[in-house]
């Protein structure tokens, strides 16, 4: 789907429903004993961030969430029994934590204690206060450190329904938003029908994943090979984890500023499919916007080695492929480019980067960072700056989203870092990113896009060299 936020999806006017956990499941779940399967690493390092920035006072909001289309006139009862349907599927949705002194605890609901309440929020004649709405109503009801931190609405008119939905980011990745369409309209459709979805069984529990994850980084010591590998990496980064090699505007220890985003085609189908084509002896597009990716940020901030840090999804394996969590690790790369080396040059040193060092997103960073004893305490909901590439033209509903006005939905809030994330979806590349706001970063984030969308028109148009 295309990633964008609350006020770029097109919302249109109409009656807003909400639905959310029930005060009966929220009952039920203050009294649930503790489920002895731990927080993931990400988990439990993205609520002690969210803790640590309102405790500095700043109230950050982190939800993601999905939007798409219902053709009309729609249903509200088997609207609700699809959502629910939905978050039975997937365990993650009906857990949570408590604090227990300074650690987290699980707790999960068991599916029959599930139910939804749906609420009518009202008429909203004027988009933009529809929009503003919905962003503080997603800020409080998706916020990391309450629970439940989901909430699921409807616009709904006469020829159809708009549906958005929100979640704590400890929940979702962008690949389990990406599902959402498919899996609400297969499962609205079978309650429409009174006929059971295709695909009864629950999807594999992220919360089993936790677990497992959780045991093989806990057998990890501070003598392991990628704690070593870490260790040197953030000691040439000077004892921090890499930002964007780009004068951003910011004042070094000033206060987190606001943030911006930028969402924009980057490529069409054919230009996308030429780019690809070209980086695939080098393993394909991922390795092409990090190559290129490195000679813009130097031309744009002179640094002669490009450091990032890598996301890589860690569905290793096919249970977790339908699996809504959030299955994302990172590992470092480390890219020189000075004595302006070419486009050949740059796709060579990426992927000798990448096959040394993805089996290290396997590893959590946060279980790595305590391993190396460095004093990481997080300032900003951002570690570090990524670029990532996800193709999803493959995933369920692919075809239909332009249809339903899907989209990805992030919340732009406050952050010191820039996260720059691109799609390969049916109609080409797309290129969303959020940035600190300032001119400086506005500057620099829109000649990076425009250098980045030149170098795949020349790779896509046949000006730059084969690459042998």
């Amino acid at each position: 789907m295309r990633i964008t936020d609350i006020q770029r999806c097109e919302v249109r006017p109409g009656r807003l429903v909400e639905w959310t956990l029930s005060p009966a499941t929220v009952a039920v779940a203050t009294g649930l004993p503790e489920d002895s399967r731990p927080p993931a690493y990400i988990q439990e390092s993205h609520i002690r961030t969210a803790k640590c920035v309102r405790e500095d006072g700043l109230f950050v909001p982190t939800w993601l969430g999905a939007a798409f289309d219902l053709p009309g006139p729609v249903d509200l009862d088997a609207l609700g029994e699809a959502l629910r349907a939905w978050t039975v599927r997937h365990e993650t949705l009906r857990s949570g934590f408590r604090w227990v002194g300074e650690e987290l605890r699980r707790f999960t609901l068991d599916a029959a204690d599930v139910s939804l309440c749906r609420e009518e929020a009202g008429d909203f004649p004027d988009a933009d206060g529809l929009v503003r709405h919905l962003q503080d109503r997603f800020d409080t009801a998706a916020d990391a450190l309450r629970w439940p931190n989901l909430i699921y609405t409807a616009v709904v008119r006469d020829d159809g329904a708009s549906v958005y939905m929100a979640f704590d980011h400890s929940n979702v990745d962008a690949y389990s938003l990406n599902r959402v369409p498919a899996e609400i309209h297969e499962l609205y459709a079978a309650h429409l029908a009174g006929t059971e979805p295709d695909s009864r069984a629950p999807s594999a529990s992220y919360i089993d994943f936790c677990e497992i994850e959780r045991a093989d980084a806990d057998g990890l010591d501070g003598r392991h090979a990628i704690v070593e590998r870490w260790r040197e990496f953030i000691h040439r980064c000077d004892g921090t984890l890499p930002g964007f090699p780009v004068d951003l505007g910011l004042r070094p220890g000033g206060p987190l500023p606001r943030q911006q985003m930028l969402c924009e085609p980057l490529a069409d189908a054919d230009e996308a499919a030429a780019f690809e084509a070209y980086c695939r002896p080098y393993g394909g597009s991922l390795v092409g916007l990090l190559a290129a990716t490195a000679l813009i940020v130097h031309e744009l901030g002179g640094q002669s080695v490009y450091r990032t840090v890598v996301p890589f999804h860690t569905r290793v394996k096919t249970r977790w492929s339908d699996s809504v969590g959030w299955y994302v690790g990172g590992a470092p790369i480390e890219v020189p480019v000075g004595r302006a080396p070419g486009f050949p040059d740059a796709l060579r040193a990426v992927r000798a980067e990448l096959q040394a060092n993805r089996p290290l997103a396997r590893m959590p960073l946060a279980r790595v960072l305590s391993l190396l004893g460095a004093d990481f305490r997080p300032t900003s909901p951002d570690l570090y700056s990524i670029v990532s590439y996800i193709d999803a033209r493959a995933i369920p509903g692919a075809e239909r989203w332009a249809e339903l006005n899907a989209h990805g939905l992030l919340r732009v809030s406050y952050g010191d870092q820039v996260c720059v994330w691109v799609n390969r979806l049916p109609e080409g590349l797309w290129l969303a990113s959020r940035y600190p706001d300032t001119d400086v970063a506005a500057k620099n984030l829109r000649l990076y896009v425009e250098r980045l969308r030149d170098h795949i028109a020349s790779v896509a148009h046949g000006r730059l060299p084969a690459v042998s």
